[in-house]
């Protein structure tokens, strides 16, 4: 829409007071484009988008193509209706349009009108989306690609493909063989002091090389921070173990049991195995299923055979509804 606007107050033969076209280089017109579910670059976004707002809701997303070329076939856009009173900034110098305030407030008031009550979103949690670009399978990679491709249509550039995409986004830089050679030999050196038992924070090191220079510096690690848990402290290497694949309740009970704390949501690494808002139902029929099951039931595939133990994630609260930062759980199976 906002492009449809711009071409409609600044059209491709637009011209300035000069007389010199305003889309001229560096500027480029954009072509807007019109949503069509046949097109496969439309549909990643579609599908990316729909996935990652599912797990913002704990919810699984669906793998079903057709499911999604049919839903998004049957939505109507609003056709385009054109404002003769918008105003565009045509350089730097100029002026920015000043916002129509009445607007502003009262799309504001409505909004605020529509929102629920808070007391009807007791339990309720969203979870953010944390960019992973090594996971295939959260959809992170694939939203960036067909949103950067979708603008690169809009004006007229060559699309990219997932490889491209994944090394601009993840920020990779080829190594070479060299680099990691020395690398992997230095942390080779450091996992002999685990092997033999060294405890002493001082008896490790943390190395920082420049081949090109050439540069070997050392320094003593930083101790990972402490986080408080009612009379005892963790760190991001502590976990909460728990053998023989227990069911949900077993670990729902064990948390208000011990530490007096609510459990709010349960997921294993993609896979929101439960949350509040699951259901009654479903509430009864996970709680009596054992954390393996569980994973293997929601995730929609088998748990691979060599597999000893699955790191589980839980969201809690203290009395009060007050978020406690917990470590992850180790499930042995």
């Amino acid at each position: 829409m906002e492009i449809r606007q711009l071409l409609y107050s600044l059209p491709k033969d637009a011209v300035n007071d000069n007389g010199i076209p305003f889309w001229s280089p560096p500027k480029r017109a954009p072509d807007a484009l019109t949503f069509d579910a046949k097109n496969p670059i439309h549909l990643d976004y579609i599908i990316a988008a729909a996935n990652l707002h599912a797990f913002n809701y704990g919810l699984h997303g669906n793998p079903d193509i057709d499911l999604y070329i049919k839903v998004s076939s049957a939505v109507k856009a609003p056709e385009f209706v054109p404002k003769s009173n918008v105003k565009v900034q045509l350089t730097d110098n100029d002026p920015p349009p000043a916002p129509a305030e009445d607007a502003d407030e009262t799309e504001l008031s409505t909004l605020a009108a529509s929102l629920p009550s808070p007391s009807s979103l007791a339990g309720f949690r969203l979870v953010p989306v944390e960019f992973e670009k090594d996971d295939d399978t959260n959809h992170h990679i694939d939203f960036i690609t067909a949103a950067s491709n979708l603008r690169a249509m809009n004006y007229g550039i060559e699309p990219a493909d997932r490889h491209k995409t994944k090394q601009i986004a993840g920020k990779i830089i080829p190594a070479i063989a060299t680099t990691t050679a020395l690398v992997t030999g230095l942390v080779c050196l450091e996992l002999y002091k685990i092997i033999d038992g060294k405890n002493d924070l001082e008896k490790f090191k943390n190395g920082f090389v420049n081949l090109a220079l050439p540069f070997f510096g050392f320094s003593d690690p930083i101790a990972a921070p402490k986080k408080q848990l009612g009379k005892s402290t963790w760190t991001l290497w502590d976990r909460f173990e728990f053998k023989g694949d227990p069911t949900l309740q077993e670990i729902v009970d064990w948390f208000k049991k011990t530490h007096n704390l609510d459990v709010n949501m349960v997921s294993q690494g993609v896979v929101m195995l439960w949350s509040p808002f699951s259901g009654k139902a479903k509430t009864q029929e996970r709680m009596k299923m054992k954390i393996s099951q569980l994973v293997e039931t929601i995730g929609k595939k088998p748990i691979p055979p060599n597999t000893t133990h699955l790191v589980v994630e839980t969201l809690v609260s203290d009395e009060e509804g007050e978020d406690i930062d917990v470590p992850y759980l180790l499930v042995h199976l």
